[in-house]
């Protein structure tokens, strides 16, 4: 095992293959941050498996992170990763009622999001921080000018709202422990409405822990998030302390508790007599990401990064009917009109840009189309841990017309990497059909070569088919589908030439 820091690059030069590299600070190179190619091919050097364990940094775009997955044959989730992952969904299930969130910390304009999913999710939510002031003052309650957020108010409005709309409780303090701004050692008690000048609220007073452990005491699940705290910017508070206890005296008793955030854990573990009855998530940042619905990049890198269950009979009538997927689907016009053609089979399109695929759901509703989905994904990471859930046979698999960017070479090949090949010649049934194509010639003889280079001698090209000639340079005449893409038809249209050919999946490798 050797140890490197800023002499990374001479360190891993010459290593032997069995070698461990310990990489340690990589926070110091300016690289991690900024998720540059050359630091993380640099980083991969040698590396064939890449395990993320790091699952408190997946809300970042790292080299360390997601950049190496490019250059990397597999990237899988490290056992801690899995396990925090797990937890993190487990905790906004709502399986168990009432669930109540207790909500400390401030920056509610940031956390906007996340807050209003808690509001249409929970029975409750509890505000033990700075936040609570920006409820209260969207109530029209007095709060000091120095603890309101500017540019909050709205949101803090539209977490009422839908709380009001569910008759679901917002709680927070009714009264304060106060320091005297001038007699630090001074500690008075104060009703929320009327708090004095030259005081400031630092504490929870013993009214509002009264009536937060009376709605704790009827929950059978909990997740608090964020410090209880106000002024005190990196102390503990008694209320801290109290809830801490109402939470330990509540897992005796079965209640489902999860914990996010270093303070909050350490003060539960501190109060608590058995660690065991909760599930504790020390970052607070990755599950605040998580919670206003944004994809984690750190997860999305990994080779089985789909974090939700597929419903696949919500998804089609006939779900076991065979299934044809369009990786890089777009704005979802050809697979429409496939779908639209070929009732008997099942099309599925995987698109990273969410808001095409939202668009395409919306028709997909609007159509009455009982044959055809769309998943908003990176099908690079994802293909294999989706399609290989479905209950039917996979008949055929399409690239077309794939971006690249000859700006950024690194960048240039990257829907095609070995993982998503591999995912394909394995999971393709035999005699299954591969269809690429390109307007670029260069990108269609780089997919072509991809796929002799990684089908693991399980994907064959096509010679003849019945419905499309063999040009004399071997790519297909016309698109054997009888369906065009868009953007196909567009090259058409202008005159331009497609580049297309079609694999096979043999029935065993030579």
């Amino acid at each position: 095992m050797k140890f490197a820091t800023r002499q990374m690059h001479s360190m891993t030069e010459g290593r032997p293959k069995s070698s461990i590299l310990l990489l340690e600070n990589l926070s110091e190179f300016k690289g991690e941050f900024a998720n540059c190619s050359k630091f993380a091919e640099q980083l991969s050097l040698g590396v064939d498996i890449f395990v993320n364990d790091a699952f408190f940094q997946s809300h970042k775009i790292l080299a360390s992170t997601v950049g190496v997955s490019r250059f990397c044959y597999a990237c899988v989730a490290g056992f801690h990763f899995e396990e925090s992952l797990c937890l993190l969904k487990e905790a906004v299930r709502t399986n168990k009622k009432p669930y109540v969130a207790i909500i400390g910390g401030g920056n509610l304009l940031n956390k906007a999001a996340a807050l209003r999913f808690l509001a249409s999710r929970c029975d409750g939510l509890v505000f033990v921080g700075n936040m609570a002031f920006q409820i209260m003052h969207a109530l029209g309650l007095p709060v000091p000018a120095k603890l309101v957020e500017l540019g909050a108010l709205e949101e803090a409005l539209n977490i009422i709202q839908i709380a009001n709309s569910r008759s679901m409780p917002i709680l927070f303090p009714k009264d304060f422990w106060c320091i005297n701004n001038h007699l630090p050692a001074q500690l008075e008690i104060f009703p929320a409405n009327c708090m004095s000048d030259g005081w400031e609220p630092v504490d929870f007073g013993p009214n509002s822990l009264e009536a937060v452990t009376s709605l704790l005491s009827k929950c059978e699940k909990i997740i608090w998030i964020g410090p209880a705290k106000f002024s005190l910017p990196n102390q503990e508070t008694g209320g801290a302390s109290k809830v801490a206890q109402v939470l330990d005296k509540l897992s005796q008793n079965n209640c489902d508790i999860t914990v996010v955030g270093n303070m909050a854990c350490k003060t539960l573990i501190r109060e608590s007599r058995n660690v065991l009855f909760y599930k504790m998530i020390k970052n607070a940042s990755v599950v605040w990401a998580f919670l206003k619905g944004r994809k984690l990049p750190g997860l999305m890198a990994l080779d089985r990064a789909y974090p939700f269950e597929v419903d696949w009979d919500s998804m089609y009538t006939v779900p076991t009917r065979p299934l044809v997927v369009d990786i890089g689907s777009g704005n979802g016009l050809f697979l429409f009109n496939m779908a639209r053609r070929m009732k008997d089979l099942n099309f599925l399109g995987l698109e990273i840009n969410q808001k095409l695929v939202s668009r395409c759901l919306d028709s997909v509703h609007q159509s009455g189309i009982q044959n055809g989905y769309f998943i908003a994904t990176n099908a690079t990471s994802t293909f294999r841990s989706i399609v290989s859930l479905y209950p039917g046979e996979l008949v055929s698999v399409s690239i077309q017309c794939p971006n690249p960017d000859f700006n950024k070479p690194e960048h240039r090949w990257r829907m095609l990497q070995r993982s998503l090949i591999e995912a394909i010649a394995d999971l393709l049934t035999p005699d299954g059909k591969v269809f690429l194509q390109s307007d670029i010639e260069a990108v269609a003889v780089r997919m072509k070569q991809l796929f002799l280079k990684y089908g693991k001698g399980k994907l064959a090209v096509v010679h003849g088919l019945e419905h499309a000639k063999i040009g004399t340079e071997g790519w297909l005449k016309e698109n054997p589908f009888g369906v065009r893409s868009d953007w196909e038809q567009h090259v058409i249209d202008w005159g331009g030439p497609m580049y297309r050919l079609m694999f096979s999946k043999v029935t065993s490798a030579e």
